[in-house]
């Protein structure tokens, strides 16, 4: 039985070193999974900043387009009215040559 006893504590030391390993490689494991979340983790706030960086870069250049629109809207409307300011002068000065041609003769 002494003998028994001496077998099986070789056995049971090499079972629990395995399962002891086993532990440690499964901890192991965790441990770099963890870590490769982690950086993921940072990798994705660092992606999210970059992408805020972005659309406020963006908000920044739609503003600006629609200040240059409304701009250029105030100016179309200026030179339509000169246009036809333009138009009435040239048709009053047709009137006026006209008249002149007339009193001429």
């Amino acid at each position: 039985m002494a003998m028994a006893s001496a077998d099986s504590q070789p056995r049971f030391g090499q079972s629990v070193k395995g399962l002891l390993s086993d532990k440690v490689a499964s901890c192991s494991g965790d441990v770099m999974a963890l870590t490769r979340q982690v950086l993921k983790g940072s990798r994705s706030q660092e992606l999210l900043g970059q992408a805020a960086r972005n659309m406020v870069i963006q908000e920044d250049a739609i503003l600006h387009s629609e200040d240059s629109l409304r701009k250029m809207s105030i100016i179309t409307t200026h030179l339509q009215y000169q246009q036809e300011a333009i138009q009435k002068n040239v048709e009053h000065s047709k009137n006026l040559q006209d008249q002149l041609r007339h009193l001429l003769k």
